[in-house]
Order: structure tokens, then C-alpha cells, then sequence
């Protein structure tokens, strides 16, 4: 029964997973606790997010504070405190940082599984980075799971 999902997280607390994730990331609805339907984060985004395209989620992103620089289709722009982007599936798109502090966004995936890609990426550890930063060709086998696909150089 649905009452029988009912959640409440008091500040700073996160959703366990199978997977420590560090503290930029808190979970706050897993897709087990929305039957599937979305996943909801708090995230700081402390690390340029590189040009990818989700084929079957949307995503959502709401700046809490901070400036998130985005990039949709062939647009670039900066989402501040209070913006809203609806990042629809199958469209190009890259988030960076453009703030010190980083920006401090909630995301939402739906349908969910954002939390579970996060986790296989950490999981990879820094066998999808190169030189410190993220690498799109060591990223997709893992993102291509959860029908994401990173552009390659």
C-alpha cells in the first residue's frame, strides 16, 4: 500500500544505498522507495558533468544555490538559486560548475535509477578517470546499463 512508502528524512540525512556515496551526494528517494517512478538527490556539483545523452530518463535540476553552468542542445547557459531545467531524454546536455562554493542542486530522475548509476560509477573508482578527470569512454560501459551514453572526443 502506498502509506505503507511514506518517508521523512530529517536535514543533512541520505537514503542508504549498496554503495557509500561521498558527501556531495545525498539520496533522498530511491527508486525502490518510489516504486520505480523517480529518484530524487541532493547534489553539489564540485565536478564538471561531461556532454551525455539519458535515452530514456528525464532529468530535472533545481538550484538551491550556487551557479550551475548548463549546456542543452546547441545552448549554453548559467542556472542560478531558484532556476528550474527540465532536461528532457534524449537531448545532449552537460552540467559544470561555475561557482565557489560548487552549486547545490536537487535532482530528479524519472523514471528513477540515477542513485543506482551513481553508485556502479563510484563503485569504478578512479578506473573512470583520467588525469582527474571524468572519462567519457570509461564511463559508458558503465552508464550504457542505465541507457546513458557520454559523447566520446
Amino acid at each position: 500500500m502506498s502509506h505503507d512508502r511514506f518517508l521523512c528524512l530529517s536535514p543533512g540525512d541520505a537514503r542508504p544505498g549498496r554503495v557509500s556515496l561521498p558527501p556531495a551526494f545525498a539520496v533522498k528517494a530511491t527508486t525502490g522507495d518510489t516504486e520505480g517512478r523517480f529518484s530524487l538527490l541532493e547534489v553539489a556539483v564540485a565536478r564538471d558533468i561531461p556532454r551525455h545523452t539519458h535515452h530514456v530518463a528525464d532529468e530535472c535540476v533545481y538550484v538551491l544555490d550556487g551557479e550551475l553552468g548548463v549546456d542543452f542542445d546547441d545552448r549554453t547557459f548559467t542556472a542560478t538559486a531558484g532556476t528550474f531545467v527540465l532536461l528532457p531524454h534524449g537531448v545532449p546536455h552537460a552540467l559544470r560548475c561555475v561557482s565557489d562554493p560548487p552549486p547545490r542542486v536537487l535532482q530528479i530522475s524519472s523514471p528513477g535509477g540515477w542513485e543506482c548509476y551513481l553508485q556502479d560509477l563510484f563503485e569504478a573508482g578512479s578506473s573512470v578517470l583520467t588525469d582527474g578527470v571524468l572519462d567519457p569512454a570509461k564511463i559508458n560501459p558503465i552508464a550504457a546499463k542505465y541507457e546513458i551514453e557520454y559523447e566520446e572526443a
